[in-house]
């Protein structure tokens, strides 16, 4: 009995706290913009970013990429106030490992995550907006209901959800364009902002509770199934998650494509917290447990028991995610650089 009053007591919260959020305006603007000049990059940073091995990269190597540019990362966080506060450590962890911090935080209003309950309309617009502006395809990384708002992004980018034609929204006014199309960076052609992709997404956590809430009833179904939106996606599972409804060895929580994603499934272990396990920012912060981070490699059985304080209650999902982030990163870059020679 007790289990089940906590967990209507997080459906009402997760009700409450939609309807507390505000959808963003939609306004357009008169004129469609020119695509902005992609940043310039030293000739000799090229080469040395060109020689980088993206599926091994250390301290250094990160240092080295920090001095170019950078794809936006999209971090959404779960539904209850104040989780968006869980967030914000894990993009100050993502700052203290060496990812620049402007390419994270909200340029509106320098929010380090955003909403689930944001139109996914919305969010798949920004992802065409910054891939004209930056020449590199965002990440999105989603906690919670944030990690089911995800999926819903990769999904509206496939043209699987209600939407056919999708508007460019501008991040930096917070208002839609007069346009749905962009000017792909790379090739220079017209390009409609569906079929447009990010390189990498994850989600932990996704599903659960979060499936009763009104804004989130069009996933059911859907959550599991991966678009070809996306390059690569890793979903995330808790063993035994009361809020995710999720359970040891399910076959029913596993992620799975229906296109060319490359998807892999992540079990966490029991002593991980659904709510808590984005609280990272201190991980960054301490050198044993950020060298054993840079080194961690996914399907290593490093053992993280040895690592200060709580750092085994939330490293292999942080260590996990910066392995693909700085991956997804370089490839990127290396990406915008050989295009531009090319």
């Amino acid at each position: 009995m007790k289990r089940t009053a906590s967990v209507w007591a997080i459906i009402v919260a997760l009700a409450l706290a939609g309807c507390a959020t505000p959808t963003p305006p939609t306004g357009e603007t008169a004129a469609v913009r020119t695509p902005p000049r992609l940043q310039a990059i030293d000739r000799s940073l090229e080469a040395r970013i060109l020689a980088l091995d993206p599926e091994h990269l250390s301290g250094d190597d990160v240092r080295t990429l920090a001095q170019g540019p950078a794809p936006r990362i999209i971090l959404l966080h779960g539904g209850i106030y104040p989780v968006h506060l869980l967030m914000e450590s894990f993009g100050r962890f993502l700052t203290g490992m060496g990812y620049p911090e402007a390419q994270i935080r909200d340029p509106y209003n320098r929010d380090w995550s955003y909403s689930p309950y944001e139109d996914s309309v919305l969010l798949a617009g920004m992802v065409a907006w910054q891939y004209e502006h930056d020449g590199m395809r965002p990440m999105i990384i989603g906690h919670s209901q944030g990690g089911m708002q995800a999926v819903k992004v990769l999904r509206e980018l496939a043209g699987k959800m209600d939407t056919t034609q999708i508007p460019v929204w501008n991040p930096t006014t917070h208002q839609a364009e007069s346009r749905t199309t962009i000017t792909d960076p790379l090739t220079g052609k017209e390009r409609p902002v569906v079929g447009i992709s990010v390189s990498y997404a994850s989600a932990v956590g996704a599903g659960g509770v979060a499936f009763l809430l009104p804004n989130q009833w069009n996933m059911v179904g859907r959550l599991r199934v991966i678009p070809d939106s996306v390059e690569e996606f890793t979903g995330f599972l808790i063993n035994l998650d009361m809020v995710a409804w999720t359970l040891p060895g399910a076959e029913d929580n596993t992620y799975h494509p229906n296109g060319s994603a490359k998807v892999r499934n992540v079990e966490l272990p029991v002593t991980y917290n659904h709510v808590t396990v984005p609280d990272t920012a201190r991980l960054a912060r301490d050198e044993k447990t950020r060298d054993w981070i840079n080194a961690y490699v996914p399907g290593s059985t490093a053992d993280p028991s040895d690592l200060p304080g709580d750092a085994s209650l939330h490293v292999l999902w942080a260590a996990d995610v910066w392995y693909s982030v700085k991956k997804h990163w370089c490839l990127e870059v290396q990406r915008l650089i050989r295009a531009r020679r090319g």
